[in-house]
């Protein structure tokens, strides 16, 4: 059915509002049209009992009213174009109504329905009072109009939509696209002038015809709203100095590698150049450039939540800003404690540079740019020449004593519940054997979908949320007693479970860390999150569940409109991409009362890299497969006892560096310490 063959019951014009309603039939007829909706909406509007006044006298949604609303206020620039026989006829418009749905029935249906809980609640009071109590009324006489008054009145809102209100509908008759009527007024578009005489303005040049056709508007140029002052485009921002442009750029984003920063800039611009300006309105934070607090907190402006002025904000980002610098996480109470700052400000500061993880603190925002600082020493010299004139001030202000780890405070007793560590050792194992079981059924359960599907199902990764409980708990400082490390070699590395299954069965091609089912790994979604996965992993050799999913999430963002990847990736998809990236899944024995997530319980490590360094992971990682914590000089040890050699304190060091963290003088996998 064409528009045409639609029949329009009625038309209506306000002339002097220029407002058109047009009503028009709907084919109730017509298989996509619900009949069960149309006739609840007509019982809704109408009731039960149809009348003369009745919106739907059918009992069913048989019509919809549209009406008009002005697209423009300016319509002098605009013209209706007519081609027809090699010549362009242009027909200047007046006005420009578009044409929206009115749910105007919707408010009726609403009315109808206080009316019957007005009608119930009335129903429901008593009805054996013969006579309704004698009320008192007072009567009162208004006082003659003010001038005054009746300008107000007039040119109020309500007085105005009463007059529009009042103005009366002229009903139209509507002609089709196909009636004689409606191709007899079609005529008048069409220029009736045959000769070229009369064409005056035609004889100029293109450019100038086009300069009278649309002359520039000042009004609309007046009446464009102004952008916000942190809202300008790339090009835009490329008109202005270097100097500027990285001011501005580093004042929004506020924490930016290098690299991402000369990608901004284009590659035209000279890196030597960027780096003298960078230094003018950043400092250097674990290879990353964060904007000085100076350039957020100018002179003579103050806190919006507290009030404090610009120069102690500045001071306590600068700490915050100087407590990265000496590590990755930084912990909002202590910031609070020195700064003494209000909640608000500390967290603005952390909220600039670094993301909160629940029950270890606030890390910072970006990894360690390692490239940077090997490729321009010279900038990391005279950046930690800052710094340790930063550092001397702030020790200054704040009577700094040298950097310690957080201690207990003295009468502050454990948790009442609190076990020994021989009997946290044994529930670690026990969990561990039964995460064994569930592994080795969920090998068979995937064996069987491997043999009856091809497509591995995509869903959007899903996000823990995080509250405000989780972000005081992961301020607490706890210590845990020391838990005694598995030594003994039993057989030699190779005799050892790999990644929780023997490792005769992890050898086999039906492993753990099986590839996805056939045809997946053949999908461009498949190779492009493949190839994100290995890059990863080449960075970071351990990882946690949870962060690799941050990691998926912040490439996400980077990457353009359209791209593959938005197709969807489900959490198996992404651990089953894992494994098949040549990593393993290290069963971690967790402590019981640990508050990690079950996302952040799962690690996964690159078991070859193809390094010297590879049998040296391996132990360590089969090491704390056993343990939840170890000592500095059991892993030399077990790695001494394993490989057959003394090795360095250098190669350890890359080792624990590739795979630890150290908290408290214990070392922990990367992602599991609970601070």
């Amino acid at each position: 059915m064409t528009y045409d063959d639609i029949p329009h019951l009625s038309a209506k014009i306000k002339p002097k509002q220029q407002k058109v309603e047009l009503e028009m039939a709907i084919d109730t007829l017509n298989p996509n049209y619900c009949r069960s909706k149309g006739e609840q909406i007509a019982l809704n509007v109408d009731g039960a009992c149809a009348d003369d006044s009745s919106t739907y006298s059918s009992k069913l949604m048989d019509k919809q009213t549209f009406c008009s609303s002005q697209s423009t206020s300016n319509t002098a620039r605009y013209a209706a174009a007519l081609y027809r026989q090699g010549e362009l006829h242009l027909t200047p418009l007046h006005g420009i109504l578009q044409l929206r749905p009115s749910f105007s029935y919707l408010d009726k249906a609403d009315a109808k329905h206080r009316e019957r809980e007005a009608a119930n609640e009335a129903g429901d009071s008593s009805q054996d009072e013969a006579e309704e109590d004698v009320k008192q009324i007072t009567v009162r006489f208004s006082r003659p109009e003010s001038e005054q008054a009746r300008q107000r009145r007039v040119q109020s809102y309500e007085f105005l939509q009463k007059k529009h209100a009042e103005e009366p509908w002229v009903h139209l008759h509507y002609y089709g696209l196909r009636d004689s009527r409606s191709e007899h007024e079609r005529q008048y578009l069409l220029c009736q002038g045959s000769s070229g005489v009369e064409n005056t303005e035609l004889v100029k040049s293109p450019s100038e015809y086009l300069m009278m056709l649309m002359p520039p508007s000042p009004e609309e140029e007046k009446d464009k709203p102004v952008a916000p002052s942190n809202v300008l485009s790339m090009a835009q921002l490329r008109t202005l100095p270097l100097a500027d442009q990285i001011k501005i750029l580093m004042k929004n984003v506020k924490v930016m590698p290098f690299a991402n920063l000369m990608s901004l800039l284009g590659p035209s611009i000279d890196s030597v150049a960027v780096l003298r300006g960078i230094q003018k309105v950043a400092m250097l934070v674990q290879g990353n450039w964060v904007v000085k607090s100076d350039i957020l907190y100018p002179k003579d402006s103050s806190s919006p939540h507290s009030g404090v002025p610009a120069e102690v904000l500045c001071r306590g980002r600068d700490f915050v800003m100087w407590k990265f610098t000496q590590s990755r996480w930084v912990v909002r109470k202590e910031v609070a404690a020195v700064t003494k700052l209000c909640t608000e400000d500390v967290k603005d500061f952390l909220e600039h540079m670094a993301v909160v993880r629940i029950n270890k603190g606030w890390e910072f925002i970006l990894p360690y740019d390692g490239e940077f600082i090997k490729k321009h020493p010279d900038v990391v010299q005279r950046q930690h020449m800052l710094w340790t004139g930063i550092q001397a001030k702030l020790e200054k202000v704040y009577n700094l004593v040298k950097e310690t780890l957080p201690k207990k405070p003295d009468g502050q007793s454990g948790p009442a519940g609190l076990i020994s560590g021989d009997q946290r050792v044994q529930v670690a194992k026990s969990k561990a054997q039964q995460n064994h079981a569930l592994l080795e059924r969920e090998l068979q359960r995937r064996k069987e979908q491997m043999r009856v599907s091809e497509v591995l199902p995509g869903v959007r990764i899903k996000e823990e949320p995080m509250s405000e409980e989780g972000e005081e708990e992961e301020e607490r400082d706890a210590e845990e007693d020391e838990e005694p490390m598995d030594t003994s070699l039993g057989g030699g590395l190779h005799s050892r479970l790999a990644n929780g299954l023997p490792s005769g069965r992890a050898a086999g091609g039906d492993s753990f860390n099986g590839h996805p089912p056939p045809g997946c790994a053949s999908t461009p979604v498949a190779q492009e999150l493949r190839a994100f996965v290995e890059a990863t992993f080449q960075r970071q050799f351990v990882l946690t569940l949870s962060e690799l999913k941050r990691l998926f999430n912040l490439h996400l963002a980077s990457l353009p409109p359209g791209h593959t990847l938005f197709s969807g990736i489900s959490d198996r998809m992404l651990q089953d991409t894992v494994l098949a990236a040549g990593c393993k899944q290290i069963l971690v024995p967790f402590p019981p009362q640990t508050a990690a997530s079950p996302d952040e319980q799962k690690v996964f490590a690159l078991w070859e890299s193809g390094d010297m360094s590879d049998q040296h992971r391996q132990v360590l990682l089969e090491i704390f497969s056993k343990n939840y914590r170890v000592r500095r000089n059991m892993i030399q040890s077990r790695l001494t006892q394993e490989c057959g050699e003394d090795l360095s304190k250098q190669e350890v060091d890359k080792v624990l560096k590739d795979c630890c963290v150290s908290y408290g003088g214990m070392w922990y996998l990367k992602g599991t310490v609970q601070s």
